[in-house]
């Protein structure tokens, strides 16, 4: 259902309602921004990225062919903003995040699923931000919004296999990051 209404509003921006690209903003501007952050590291950029990226899709509305769905043709748009961003402006994307859950220790043989549903999203959310950025992308993109490995390749420039071998990896640092977490030895992960 979501990607037809995209197109019914693409097709309205194009013949001129200007008030439908903001059913699309309203939509992506979350995951547009999560992505910007994801790369650029920081809010006040990654929110002017995430500006500048909507800016540049209604400008180039005309070139959405409908070969994809909206969202990726988006989020390939913020992608590259967001690199020539980082590159313009040197900005160093690690960053070292304290952990106040230091003394965590849990009775069970390192089972996430013991764990509230609050306490999952915590550390999986520790453990992916823990991953080098790329990879950490590459898990939001493909987990959490869902796209395809095809769609992520369209996205970031890279091959499928490539996609498929970053994020087997990727899986494999959560594992451990988490197994690190759940074991109470949270200093290893920073």
């Amino acid at each position: 259902m979501g990607f037809k209404n995209d197109l019914i509003y693409i097709d309205k921006v194009k013949k001129g309602d200007l008030t439908a690209f903001s059913y699309l903003v309203e939509k992506h501007k979350d995951m547009v921004y999560a992505l910007a952050l994801k790369i650029i590291g920081n809010t006040i950029d990654a929110e002017d990225v995430a500006q500048e990226s909507f800016i540049k899709a209604y400008q180039n509305i005309g070139e959405f062919k409908f070969e994809s769905k909206f969202s990726t043709w988006l989020y390939t748009i913020t992608y590259r903003s967001a690199l020539y961003h980082k590159r313009k402006n040197k900005i160093d994307t690690r960053s070292i995040e304290t952990n106040d859950e230091k003394n965590f220790q849990t009775n069970s043989s390192s089972q996430i699923e013991d764990l509230k549903i609050g306490e999952q999203q915590k550390f999986i959310k520790i453990a992916i931000d823990s991953l080098p950025a790329v990879e950490g992308l590459l898990v939001t993109l493909f987990y959490i919004d869902e796209n395809t490995v095809e769609e992520i390749s369209s996205i970031t420039g890279l091959s499928v296999t490539n996609v498929k071998v970053k994020l087997f990896r990727a899986r494999k640092k959560i594992r451990k990051k988490l197994n690190i977490l759940l074991n109470g030895d949270t200093s290893s992960i920073l």
